[in-house]
């Protein structure tokens, strides 16, 4: 094909992808479909080519052509052919699908590597629920006076001016309540308080 055919049926292809995008920016449907039909099989091998997943390179080349009718005034025919604004287009949401994968991807192995350090074996765990079984034991022990200002320190992390105010008495004696109570839990559990208090 010598220069001048190419020319011509470059300016033709313009002409037509203009007329095509002018005619999905006045919502015909029948235009978004043909340029799908023309068009779609090459932004679905732009997109399966990078994503290599056909459900992913399906929904990309879906999400071009809704950006298409939603936007036709982002393809300019003086800067390029139709085929090809539509194929950067898929380029770009397929790499951008691919960063956020990527990203998702990191955050789950990320949250995975930091529960499993914090994660405890099987003995562990039979110990802390044996251990909060003799602690809550040796609570139900204690006098309420000495109880209550404890649980309400320690299981709801009130503070002793919250606890104070909750209980309507003096800070002072919601401190050495709690000094009572926790001296009298240590005789009872020994090491096993460590983590409580």
């Amino acid at each position: 094909m010598n220069q001048t055919a190419t020319k011509l049926q470059q300016t033709t292809t313009r002409q037509a992808d203009a007329y095509l995008a002018q005619r999905i920016a006045n919502q015909d449907s029948e235009a978004l479909s043909e340029a799908y039909r023309v068009y779609g099989h090459r932004v679905y091998r732009v997109a399966y080519g990078l994503l290599r997943r056909e459900e992913l390179a399906q929904d990309v080349t879906q999400d071009v052509f809704v950006r298409l009718w939603q936007r036709p005034e982002r393809f300019d025919s003086d800067r390029g052919s139709l085929a090809s604004f539509l194929k950067l287009d898929a380029h770009g949401r397929s790499v951008d699908l691919i960063r956020s994968e990527e990203a998702r991807s990191k955050r789950e192995i990320a949250n995975e590597r930091q529960s499993s350090r914090y994660a405890d074996s099987p003995e562990e765990e039979a110990m802390k629920m044996i251990t909060s079984e003799r602690v809550r034991t040796a609570l139900d022990e204690l006098k309420e006076t000495e109880r209550a200002p404890i649980a309400m320190a320690f299981y709801l992390g009130y503070s002793y001016r919250k606890v104070a105010t909750e209980l309507g008495v003096p800070e002072g004696t919601v401190k050495s309540r709690i000094r009572s109570g926790m001296a009298k839990l240590r005789d009872t559990l020994g090491t096993e308080l460590n983590g409580f208090a």
